[in-house]
């Protein structure tokens, strides 16, 4: 059955997704404007579970204090206690002889780890609450833009097509992203080709439970936060797997590999691979020796990195991972849909109180297409050339942590939400940080690049613990003396070996490695 033209409903606002940037961006919008018709089309029944589970700094300001979500995220969900790193060689044998980065106390700032499922849904019912009118399962086959005029949506639900009419269309896909594939913006990064492989796992050990401290009292006594609710990450050469328990028990285990320099196995199931695969990794295979992955819960992502090269105009606007997506590490997804959900009700409401948006919309496609140029090359171009090594990663991490929370997330705890107007390197301020960044993180591949070849690559990837205080947004010094501190290791390691790598051809291709992760 087919809607007669008669019948096209009409609203000012269409969002097409109902995750959270498509609700989070229809709650901003009515809180601040309750009379706007908002409608979002969502394709699911019910939402899925995702990559996409913990949240960082800027995320949980988002979400707590831009949605108001802080309640209801510390009753439905668990705190996160930062990020933790475990690295392994082959002198490695057992979990307390890897080497490891991580928090000594419990996190100072908010984050959490989420599971995605059941927040998607919270967003959602809080958005319909407020007045967004939600159409689902239905999918969104076409959209005419017209700028300055009325967006055209044709939607199929069940069975009946119809046509939606708005003044503006809000594109929250995700992945899917439609507006840019239909318009041709689409565009894969060919210079970050990597994979993603993850399940939700039950009987995953404890972290911080009595079997492991009796068997490694000594390693149990490093840390005297939580390890358990950190996100770990088992480290490799050319890959990286997270660990991030869920509320009520499971625990989501997943890798990411960059395909120019791991292989992956194959023969067997992809649950029985990935624990294969990770249990190559001494951590990995002691947390994960009881463990079952949930059946149907098994899942597979290729080339995952991908950006559009238009994000606005006069009537649409892209939002989230519709617009565009980087790397699962260190968790940007949900801080990309801050900035970007935040931009895109600003724009919207600024129509709406009836000026001009041309400068605006130019202003949002210079300043989103430049910041994630710049967010990729700064701290995810060649990262994994360096991320399985311990000395390395140390140092960049307390580089891309200190950084991180100086420029981009103290920004919000001391001017509020609207510093999400600002993104992220598209600020003058912000300009010499990023040159930095993306220098460090060049020569750190580089050295990694050229330890591989002289095999001293991981020599520090056993017996090392790095336990470190955090960072805070005070202004005592104590982030600029962890950043100084950083910086004089990095100088050190110029001088002592940096000079193998001054004159290498960095465009030189990467070989691919063994299945094994341990780095060798």
């Amino acid at each position: 059955m087919t809607a007669s033209p008669s019948s096209a409903r009409s609203c000012d606002v269409a969002i097409i997704g109902g995750a959270l940037a498509g609700a989070a961006t229809a709650i901003q919008l009515l809180r601040q404007k309750p009379d706007l018709r908002v409608v979002i089309v969502e394709k699911s029944a019910s939402f899925p579970r995702k990559v996409g589970e913990a949240t960082v700094e800027v995320s949980a300001f988002f979400l707590g204090r831009v949605l108001g979500l802080t309640q209801y995220l510390n009753e439905a969900h668990l705190v996160k206690q930062g990020m933790r790193f475990w690295f392994a060689n082959e002198r490695s044998k057992t979990l307390d002889e890897c080497s490891e980065i991580g928090g000594r106390y419990l996190a100072r700032v908010a984050a959490y780890q989420v599971d995605r499922s059941t927040l998607d849904t919270e967003v959602l019912r809080r958005a319909r609450a407020l007045g967004a009118e939600v159409i689902r399962p239905a999918s969104v086959q076409k959209v005419e833009l017209v700028s300055r005029g009325t967006q055209t949506l044709t939607v199929r639900h069940g069975e009946l097509t119809e046509t939606i009419r708005a003044r503006w269309v809000v594109d929250a896909s995700g992945p899917a992203a439609l507006l840019a594939r239909q318009n041709g913006w689409w565009k894969p990064n060919l210079e970050h080709p990597t994979t993603s492989v993850w399940a939700r796992w039950r009987n995953v050990q404890d972290w911080d439970g009595h079997e492991l401290a009796e068997k490694f009292p000594d390693w149990a006594l490093h840390c005297h936060g939580v390890r358990a609710t950190a996100t770990n990450h088992f480290m490799g050469d050319g890959w990286w797997a997270w660990c991030i328990p869920l509320k009520g028990g499971d625990v989501s285990i997943g890798v990411v590999f960059d395909q120019r320099r791991v292989q992956w196995p194959e023969g067997g199931s992809l649950g029985q691979r990935l624990k294969e695969f990770l249990g190559k990794h001494p951590v990995a295979a002691e947390i994960m020796r009881g463990a079952q992955c949930v059946e149907g819960d098994v899942h597979w992502r290729k080339n995952l990195p991908y950006y559009s090269t238009r994000h606005a105009g006069d009537g649409f606007v892209l939002v989230g991972d519709a617009a565009a997506f980087i790397d699962p590490f260190y968790s940007p997804g949900m801080d990309w849909i801050s900035f970007t959900s935040y931009a895109a009700t600003e724009m919207i409401l600024a129509q709406g109180r009836g000026e001009d948006v041309s400068m605006l919309v130019e202003k949002h496609n210079r300043d989103f297409v430049r910041s994630h140029a710049c967010w990729f090359t700064a701290l995810y171009k060649d990262k994994y050339d360096y991320m399985g090594d311990f000395e390395l990663m140390r140092t960049a991490f307390l580089l891309d942590l200190g950084l991180y929370y100086l420029g981009v997330a103290g920004l919000l705890y001391k001017q509020g939400s609207k510093a999400l107007a600002y993104g992220v390197f598209i600020t003058p301020p912000s300009v010499p940080v990023y040159h930095l960044m993306r220098t460090y993180n060049r020569r750190f591949a580089a050295m990694a690049r050229a330890r591989r070849a002289r095999g001293t690559f991981g020599r520090m990837n056993d017996a090392q613990r790095f336990m470190f205080g955090g960072f805070t947004f005070e202004r005592d010094g104590a982030n600029a003396k962890h950043i100084l501190k950083a910086l004089v290791r990095w100088g050190v390691l110029e001088i002592t070996e940096g000079w193998h790598s001054w004159f290498a051809d960095e465009r030189a291709p990467r070989p691919l490695l063994a299945e094994s992760p341990a780095s060798a």
